[in-house]
């Protein structure tokens, strides 16, 4: 048999791989990293690195200058921070909860037979052609129910590519390219947009004290941006991703076609709790004066007990759903069934806990170093000095805050901080506050899936696992690197063309200001 002749990028990626995984355990790179950080802050704080910035306070909204110095671990303050913070880092790691919260319903619903039934019914009626693009786009709009999708889609995502025999690594990263590397796309309006808009209408006012940001400010650009971010990816997986892998010679097998008698009652039995608990969701969330809605505004999207108990909503669906299904095909007799699925679940967690601590101590000490706030001050600072207008000075915007976003997770933190220094700078040079905001987040979605620091990236490493044991940081980041390029390029690409037609970039919004 005749081997094709590998491209370059594809030899580059190989590299990446191959020389990632030859790296430590991902628990021990972290904490490895941390001691690089207390090393890294000792230098820093002994010749006094400091930036002052204006910043904008993501629960007021109020504008306030602000000093930051690079804060020393190596000192006896750090040293009693390490000690007395570890288990406040750990328990308090924003991922921890959500995984495992949502993992007691979706254990329901995979010990009882539920997801593998369904996955049946998807391969049967989805066309193979086509299940990538489902994957991804997938992937993409569950970015509405919060992080829900990190936890829920890009595990099944590789249980629907080995249904249909195709790698079940190709099919993770589709998802996670859907679920992190579009972030801001979607074709509904999500909990991002208000909280972006906020910040953004304070900046805006350091210019025109009547300015205001919608929460629908990027609406029309972020919907076409759904179909192209997911063309890409479509794209990236089947023409990189899927030939770089080869065929997949693990051990786990994919779910035969043939649905049994008991499973097809357990799917009615699932469908009626569905439908009851969709019934009584709509119930307590569309009336105006609806429990579960903000009480005071009564949005559904902002500050409601809906979107802050999103995760709870989704455990409850799956577990329901799966109780259900069990009871209609006799996967499920007792209680203790129940409660065994969900222990099953809770115990197959045991490593990705251990990874957590140790990414959560490394997290803490960014923060508390104030290491990531000084890398994002000196990046927009940069910006502001190169005298670069027009597109040219948009892509500059995409990239650094790109760049930027490897260092500082919340896409929110990093907002607060950019947004007074670069909205009024755009809004001089002509373009409207919802502009600089759009550029924004092209950089910081298309980067996520490439950052350590990303919140999730120690459960992908538990899920690549799964399937690859060998696999590790190298493995990701090498499927990853080539969504996350021509995630950029594409998005830019776009960017460019809305400028060039002229087209608004939300309901009223104009590109100039």
């Amino acid at each position: 048999m005749v081997q094709q002749k590998k491209s370059f990028f594809t030899k580059f990626l190989d590299f990446v791989e191959k020389n990632g995984n030859k790296l430590p355990h991902p628990a021990t790179i972290f904490l490895a990293l941390s001691g690089v950080i207390m090393v890294i802050s000792a230098i820093m704080a002994h010749f006094d690195v400091s930036v002052t910035y204006q910043a904008i306070d993501r629960k007021t909204f109020e504008i306030g200058e602000t000093t930051k110095h690079a804060v020393s671990m190596l000192t006896p303050d750090g040293l009693r921070y390490i000690f007395s913070s570890a288990i406040k880092n750990f328990t308090g790691f924003a991922p921890l909860g959500t995984v495992l919260v949502a993992l007691l319903g979706v254990g329901v619903a995979d010990s009882s037979g539920l997801i593998s039934t369904a996955l049946k019914k998807v391969v049967s009626v989805t066309p193979a052609p086509l299940i990538t693009i489902v994957v991804v786009f997938a992937g993409i709009m569950s970015n509405v129910a919060s992080d829900a999708g990190y936890v829920v889609l890009i595990p099944l995502g590789a249980v629907v590519f080995l249904s249909f025999g195709k790698h079940p690594l190709a099919g993770m990263a589709a998802a996670f390219a859907g679920v992190s590397g579009g972030f801001s796309a979607n074709l509904l309006v999500g909990t991002l947009d208000p909280l972006l808009g906020g910040i953004s209408t304070e900046a805006a006012r350091i210019i025109d004290p009547s300015y205001e940001v919608s929460a629908i400010a990027n609406y029309y650009f972020m919907v076409a941006s759904t179909f192209v971010i997911t063309f890409i990816g479509w794209f990236v997986t089947e023409k990189i991703v899927i030939p770089k892998l080869g065929p997949y010679e693990g051990d786990e097998v994919g779910t035969t076609h043939d649905i049994t008698e008991d499973e097809k009652r357990g799917l009615l039995y699932s469908n009626i709790a569905t439908a009851i608990f969709i019934g009584v969701m709509l119930y307590l969330t569309v009336p105006q004066n609806a429990i579960l809605r903000n009480q005071e505004t009564g949005s559904l999207l902002s500050g409601s007990a809906f979107m802050s108990g999103i995760v709870l909503v989704i455990a409850l669906f799956f577990f329901f759903s799966g109780l259900a299904f069990g009871i209609g095909a006799k996967t499920i007799k007792n209680d203790k069934d129940v409660v065994k699925f969900m222990s099953d679940s809770m115990a197959s967690m045991g490593g990705y806990l251990v990874l957590v601590f140790a990414a959560a101590q490394f997290i803490a000490y960014f923060n508390y170093t104030n290491i990531g706030t000084i890398v994002a001050v000196g990046g927009a600072n940069f910006l502001e000095s190169i005298n670069f207008t027009g597109i040219p000075l948009l892509i500059a915007f995409i990239i650094i805050s790109g760049f930027i976003n490897l260092f500082m997770g919340s896409a929110s933190a990093k907002w607060a901080i950019m947004a007074p220094v670069f909205i009024p700078m755009f809004m001089q040079l002509g373009y409207s506050p919802e502009v600089s905001q759009l550029a924004y987040r092209i950089g910081d979605s298309t980067t996520n899936i490439i950052s350590p620091l990303m919140s999730y990236f120690a459960l992908i490493v538990v899920f690549f696992q799964k399937y690859d044991k060998k696999s590790g940081v190298g493995t990701i980041i090498s499927l990853m690197l080539p969504y996350s390029m021509l995630f950029m390029i594409g998005w830019s690409i776009l960017l460019v063309i809305w400028f060039t037609i002229g087209l608004p970039i939300g309901p009223g919004i104009p590109l100039s200001y």
